[in-house]
Parts: C-alpha cells; sequence; structure tokens
C-alpha cells in the first residue's frame, strides 16, 4: 500500500480496535466511531462499552459485537483480548476523565496501542505516570487533540513554521459556548452530569473540557511553548461545583504574549473555537465554525483567504483532504485525520519503520501531559487571584 508511513512488513488488513466506554447514551464514543471507519482503516471487534453489564451487552449487540467480546471491565477485555489470537491491536478509551489512566494503563501493560480522549487524566501524577508507561512499552499513544487534524489548522502551522508570520508577538485564542448556561446538570443529562462532577471531570470544568483543546491548538499552531498563566476561572451558574466561564494571560517562550478565554455560558455560540496569531510581518486567523478558510493577513497587504484545496493550501492541508475543495469538511473528518494518522503510525511500528512528517503530528501522551499541567496551573493561579504561575 502507498499510505504515508505504511510498509510491506505491516499487517495487510484493517486494524483491529476496542473500546472502552461510548455505550447507550454516550456522545463521544459514536465520533469516534465514525473517525475509525471513515478512512477504512479499522473495524470494531470488542468493547467494555458500559460500567453497567446489561448495558455493556446492550451497546455490543447494536454494533453487532459477538457477546464474548463485551466485557463487563476494561481490566478483563485488556487481559482476555492480549490472549486472543485475534486480540485488538489498539483501544480507544471514551470514558470520563477519572478512568483515562487506570484503563490506558492497564492496555499498554497488555502491549496494545492506546488512542484516549483528552485531558489524559485528572492529576499531574497520573499524567507523568501514563507517560512512563508508554515509553517503556514502545507502543503509540495518541492523544484526541481533533482540531490538529482540521486541513487549515495544518496549514497554518505550516506557515508559521515557514516565517510567513515573522517573529510571534501576539496569540490569541478562544472556545465559547452556550450549552452549560443554565444547570443543565440538574436535568439528567449525562454529558453535563459528568462534566460538572469533580469526582469524573477532576478539579477542572470548562478549564479541562474545552479549555485545553484551546491551550493545545495555540501550542500546536505555533511551535510556541506557553511558559506562564495568569488565570480567573469562575463558576456563574449558581450551585454549580466547577469551572464555566475562565479568562487568562499568556506568556511564551519567546518573549510573545497571549490570552485564552473558554466559556460554557456564552449564549449566541455553540462552538466558536477560534485562534488568531500575529507576528512582525503578519497575522493569521482560524474560526472551526468555518474551518475550511483560513484568512492571512500579510503586514502592509490586502488580507486574502485561503480555502482548503485552493490556491495558496500546501502539502500540510493536502494531507489531511479528502475531498475537492468546496464540499465542507469538518468536525468529522478532523478527528478521522487523527485516526488515518494514528493508524499509519501503528502499522509503521509493527513493521519497524519511521512514520512520515505529517503522520507524525498525531497528539502524544506527552502533549497530554502538557494539558493536565495547565489545568492545574489555572486552577492554582485563579485560587492565588490570578497570580502568575509556572506550567
Amino acid at each position: 500500500m502507498t499510505i504515508e508511513g505504511k510498509t510491506a512488513s505491516g499487517p495487510n488488513r484493517r486494524l483491529r480496535l476496542g473500546m472502552v466506554g461510548g455505550g447507550r447514551g454516550a456522545f463521544i464514543g459514536a465520533v469516534h466511531r465514525i473517525a475509525a471507519r471513515l478512512d477504512d482503516r479499522y473495524e470494531l471487534r470488542a468493547g467494555a462499552l458500559s460500567s453497567d453489564p446489561e448495558r455493556c451487552q446492550a451497546s455490543g449487540a447494536d454494533l453487532f459485537l459477538p457477546p464474548e467480546r463485551c466485557y463487563a471491565s476494561f481490566a478483563e477485555m485488556a487481559r482476555a483480548e492480549a490472549a486472543r489470537d485475534d486480540g485488538i491491536d489498539v483501544v480507544s478509551i471514551v470514558t470520563p476523565n477519572h478512568l483515562h489512566h487506570d484503563a490506558a494503563k492497564a492496555f499498554l501493560e497488555a502491549g496494545i496501542h492506546v488512542i484516549c480522549d483528552k485531558p489524559l487524566t485528572t492529576t499531574v501524577e497520573d499524567a507523568e505516570d501514563l507517560a512512563a508507561a508508554v515509553e517503556r512499552s514502545g507502543l503509540v499513544f495518541a492523544l484526541t487533540h481533533n482540531y490538529t487534524g482540521y486541513p487549515m489548522v495544518r496549514q497554518a502551522r505550516a506557515m508559521v513554521a515557514a516565517g510567513d508570520l515573522g517573529a510571534l508577538r501576539v496569540v490569541q485564542v478562544e472556545y465559547p459556548q452556550d450549552w452549560l448556561s443554565t444547570r443543565l446538570e440538574e436535568s439528567g443529562q449525562k454529558q453535563a452530569e459528568w462534566r460538572t462532577d469533580p469526582a469524573r471531570s477532576g478539579i477542572a470544568g470548562c478549564v479541562g473540557d474545552i479549555g485545553t483543546h484551546a491551550f493545545q491548538l495555540a501550542e500546536f499552531v505555533t511551535g510556541l511553548r506557553c511558559t506562564r498563566i495568569a488565570a480567573d476561572l469562575t463558576a456563574f451558574v449558581e450551585g454549580r461545583r466547577l469551572d464555566d466561564n475562565a479568562h487568562m494571560m499568556l506568556r511564551f517562550g519567546n518573549g510573545a504574549r497571549g490570552m485564552l478565554w473558554a466559556s460554557q455560558v456564552a449564549p449566541g455560540h455553540e462552538n466558536g473555537l477560534r485562534l488568531r496569531v500575529y507576528g512582525d510581518k503578519g497575522g493569521l486567523e482560524w474560526f472551526q465554525e468555518q474551518p475550511n478558510h483560513l484568512r492571512f493577513s500579510p503586514l502592509g497587504e490586502p488580507p486574502r483567504t485561503i480555502t482548503r484545496g485552493g490556491p495558496g493550501s500546501d502539502e500540510a492541508a493536502a494531507h489531511a483532504t479528502r475531498i475537492p475543495s468546496g464540499h465542507p469538511e469538518g468536525y468529522l473528518e478532523g478527528f478521522a485525520q487523527i485516526y488515518r494518522d494514528t493508524a499509519d503510525l501503528i502499522v509503521a511500528r509493527m513493521g519497524g519503520a519511521a512514520a512520515g512528517e505529517q503522520t507524525a503530528l498525531v497528539p502524544t501522551v506527552r502533549d497530554g501531559v502538557r494539558g493536565v499541567r495547565f489545568i492545574h496551573a489555572a486552577v492554582e493561579s485563579s485560587r492565588r487571584d490570578a497570580a502568575w504561575v509556572e506550567i
């Protein structure tokens, strides 16, 4: 095959995929399954889809899994699948945050590659422990910061790296939503319920859920490391135990300055992830709700819009593009890009080969550690009245 990173010594078949979480009533599990199928690189073979045995079996039946491969726990699944000749090659972990560490570690120790939803874990200690487990295992670990799979995000990263913006000065990133503007968690809505529960979500709400996406996107596109933050986290909805809004100032290693706003109580905003980057030669702007357009403003020249697959888009965007320009690509395709690149990484690892440059852009366990450190730094800063805190 000619797919980047695939070698003759890799398996000439779809990768066998398992899933932890993602059963009936879940949101993100279905997204992961669609993403895995989109490029025909995986087939779902097993799952521990729910902690409730009846729901687990019912969810497995919905997905045409054999009953004997619908497991009551991730620990049982890791042991059993590792022992099978036709066991899974890779597992997707799509549970609430508090289960990520133990589930991922169980599969790594069983010799199974891991794709994990973000944030990586709920504590820095667990994040570092998981990173060490990945290093010991020699296995592929991908973190699904899916926005890094969008073609025009890859384009923006390539343009920054090529020096089109010059020396970077200002980074502005925001991610507003409005779905938690009321106390939705009291209605029994599953997604709101666990995301606002410290026992399952961790020490942060909005910051852990979407602030991590904004933070990771800023570092991914600019190639800079944020070194210090000053954060003001608020729970505006009465009785809510975790933050639903955050304002932050950012300082980067090269001297650039930035701001991050994440909110789930901003009426009129559905999924408004937006990144603006400015250097001494020009600026870039990308908006997730119009993902196929990238606005480029060279200093002293009229702004121009680069479209996915259109004039000015380069190899980085082409690698993540599936259909001709003018046909919208977005959320599911961005997610699928993470899965496709991860498949290439796994096949290359199985064959003892190196992955291609674009494939290697998949977020790793180390990106996950950065995200968890960011969450904890933000919470610490806010507790200290927005004091500057190192990441």
